[in-house]
C-alpha cells in the first residue's frame, strides 16, 4: 500500500469519530478531537523509515506492545515518553488499527463526548 493509501486509511478511521478534525500538525497530518491531538501520521519522520501512526495507548500497554510485537509497535519519538506508541501501517490489520483509533480517540476526548458516543452506537 502506498503512503497516501495508508493515510487515507487512517483518516477513514478518525474521520469517523464525532467532532473529530484534521490538519498538518508538525508538517504531517494529525487528528484531533476537540484540539486535542490523538493520532498522528508519521511519514517517514525525520527519514526513519517508518509509515506509521502515533497514538495514546492506555497506561501500561505500550511496553507490552512493544514486546510482544516489535516489528509493528516501537516507542516514537517526542511522545513515546508519554505512553504513545507509534504502529507500523503495513503490519497491522484494518480491525486492529480501527480498535487502536477508538481507544486513541477515547483517551483523548472529552468524557461528556465519550459517553454521548457510546449512547448513540
Amino acid at each position: 500500500m502506498t503512503e497516501k493509501q495508508q493515510l487515507e486509511r487512517v483518516r477513514r478511521f478518525c474521520l469517523a469519530h464525532p467532532e473529530t478534525s484534521e490538519r498538518l500538525s508538525h508538517g504531517e497530518p494529525t487528528f484531533f478531537v476537540k484540539k486535542k491531538v490523538f493520532v498522528m501520521f508519521a511519514d517517514n519522520h525525520h527519514s526513519d523509515g517508518h509509515i506509521a501512526v502515533w497514538l495514546p495507548v492506555p497506561a501500561g500497554l505500550q511496553s507490552e506492545l512493544i514486546e510482544a510485537r516489535p516489528e509493528t509497535f516501537f516507542r516514537p519519538p517526542y511522545v513515546g515518553g508519554r505512553g504513545w506508541v507509534g504502529m507500523e501501517l503495513d503490519r497491522i490489520s484494518d480491525d486492529d488499527l480501527e480498535f487502536h483509533i477508538q481507544t486513541a480517540w477515547e483517551l483523548i476526548a472529552p468524557k461528556r463526548l465519550v459517553a454521548q458516543n457510546r449512547q448513540n452506537q
